[in-house]
């Protein structure tokens, strides 16, 4: 059994458009709405991965609707970073901006290292392959952390 939910996880990586909306859905998925997740990015100048959505839509969890957002933009929305309980970097960049952030802030920031998937693969089978690598590594860490899902994947 994991460690007791916490009442507000954000995740957090480069652009919030491959890993960190990755995280937030199965997150979402696995636990249900009784814990607040959202994702943020460093910047939000990409939309969200075709391959994400693929890979995400293989187990159940639906990405298509996710607007990547930025730090900035959240703090412009009045998305306050203090008022969660984790932030989960899943980037190095990410995590010394979720650092930086939050250093007058009585929060947990983790670093969950999970690949980039962006990059790697040649065809479009090959990237499914590192994307659903990416994705397992995502669901190993959330269980690891808080036990089987809830919802059932």
């Amino acid at each position: 059994m994991g460690a007791p939910l916490p009442q507000s996880v954000l995740f957090c990586c480069d652009h919030n458009a491959i890993r960190s909306p990755m995280a937030e859905g199965i997150m979402k998925k696995f636990y249900g709405a009784g814990t607040y997740v959202q994702s943020a990015g460093v910047r939000s100048d990409m939309e969200v991965d075709g391959f994400a959505v693929a890979v995400c839509r293989e187990i159940g969890v639906e990405l298509e609707r996710h607007r990547s957002r930025s730090f900035d933009e959240m703090e412009k929305w009045g998305d306050d970073l203090g008022s969660f309980d984790l932030v989960v970097a899943l980037t190095p960049a990410s995590q010394r901006r979720a650092l930086e952030l939050t250093r007058f802030y009585h929060l947990d920031v983790e670093y969950w290292p999970i690949i980039d998937p962006a990059g790697l693969g040649e065809s479009r089978e090959a990237k499914l392959v590192s994307y659903r690598q990416a994705r397992d590594q995502i669901v190993a860490r959330l269980i690891d952390r808080w036990g089987p899902p809830q919802e059932g994947p």
